[in-house]
């Protein structure tokens, strides 16, 4: 600790002030408030989930709460209102809480109650970052990226103002949490980030414009069967600089669409099969942790989750016992969709191009192929309000 300029005691030079109060922004703060307010809350009864550190659950008897903690903003919901009230007067006691009551907002999200079910979207926060963008008054498109992108004659330069292209990309990824349909794009726009170019730049402002088209567009969560399937996919060397392949998958419980990912390959695929079968390895990664999590929701997976895959020769790689001299070189993931196949906790099966819906990750399409896809991935239009706070919590 050293003494801010200034404050320094001429008669006391080695002495520092005393910190009564912890500072909001230490590195350390939210994990000591966090470890204190789920200590606190496990010994009420709440236990920690296994599956995500930052969920904790409380069952006994017929009563079932969820809170959920991201810092100082708590979402609570469960089946017994008047043990919530009974929590919530414990835990004002011991801590600065305010209730808000019924969710609207939640980490800038809108939450929205519908006849059919919820809708989630950010359209306030996607509008703050076209305010940004400076462009209010631009004109709209129907696709966030171009089949074949017009290349400028200065598109090889680079952009005079790389901090406001960082900016704006950076704000990006976190739309992408209700956004599915813009995945693949700001993937792309992120791997420029140290050195954006005009071409970079006007990829950028294509994508504000379809986002100024669709701010009311927000996922949508019905009633529905609670029954977790996933769809995988890959673009063969896609990129055409380092030929790395693009992983894209999805997963849905129902017909709800709960977790996605657009993630570029780490090395050079040398088959479309290849390609295919780590982006297999990656989507079942993730249905393993979301039937975990399912299991602490008192969702009980007990038959196989089915990942569809439009790649034949990846699907009968991924149940053929024999391990082919041309595979070696993807040994671990062979063995990890082999181990997860024979163990039934997953069930790899074809699916046709036309109905992969995961094509919206690993590729940019065509208007009506894009707004298909869309459609099928939940994301529809709503009737939403710019207004509003970013902190309806607890």
């Amino acid at each position: 600790m050293s003494q801010p300029i200034g404050f320094v005691d001429p008669l006391l030079p080695n002495h520092v002030c005393l910190l009564k109060k912890s500072i909001y922004g230490l590195k350390q703060s939210p994990r000591q408030w966090f470890a204190k307010f789920s200590n606190h809350l496990i010994q009420f009864g709440f236990q920690s989930s296994s599956a995500d550190p930052s969920l904790l659950f409380y069952k006994h008897d017929s009563k079932i709460l969820y809170i959920l903690i991201y810092v100082d903003d708590i979402l609570l919901m469960g089946n017994d209102e008047f043990f919530i009230q009974h929590l919530l007067r414990d835990l004002q006691q011991h801590f600065r809480l305010k209730n808000l009551g019924n969710i609207n907002h939640f980490l800038g999200i809108t939450v929205q109650s519908t006849e059919n079910g919820l809708t989630l979207n950010q359209a306030a926060y996607a509008s703050t970052i076209i305010s940004r963008a400076g462009m209010e008054t631009c004109k709209l498109l129907t696709t966030p990226m171009a089949l074949k992108p017009v290349s400028a004659s200065n598109s090889e330069q680079p952009f005079h103002n790389s901090d406001l292209y960082k900016h704006l990309v950076g704000s990006l990824q976190y739309l992408t949490v209700t956004r599915p349909d813009i995945s693949y794009t700001v993937n792309k726009l992120c791997q420029f980030m140290h050195k954006p170019l005009n071409g970079h730049f006007s990829l950028l402002k294509r994508l504000l414009r379809y986002l100024k088209g669709t701010l009311a567009f927000g996922l949508v969560i019905q009633p529905t069967k609670l029954q977790l399937s996933a769809f995988s996919d890959s673009d063969w060397a896609g990129d055409p600089i380092d030929r790395k392949s693009t992983t894209g998958y999805c997963a849905f419980l129902g017909h709800n669409l709960i977790s996605w990912q657009v993630k570029k390959q780490h090395t050079v695929a040398r088959s479309s099969i290849e390609a295919e079968y780590r982006s297999l390895a990656t989507a079942a990664a993730d249905v393993l942790w979301l039937r975990r999590l399912l299991q602490e929701f008192d969702i009980h997976v007990n038959k196989p989750t089915t990942i569809f895959c439009d790649n034949i020769s990846a699907i009968s790689l991924a149940n053929n016992p024999v391990f082919h001299a041309r595979t070696k070189h993807i040994e671990i993931d062979y063995h990890f969709i082999r181990d997860c196949v024979k163990s039934e906790s997953v069930t790899i099966q074809h699916v046709n191009t036309v109905d992969q819906v995961a094509d919206n990750f690993t590729k940019p399409l065509s208007t009506k192929r894009f707004t298909d896809i869309r459609h099928k991935l939940t994301l529809m239009e709503t009737s939403v309000s710019l207004k509003g706070g970013d902190k309806q919590t607890i």
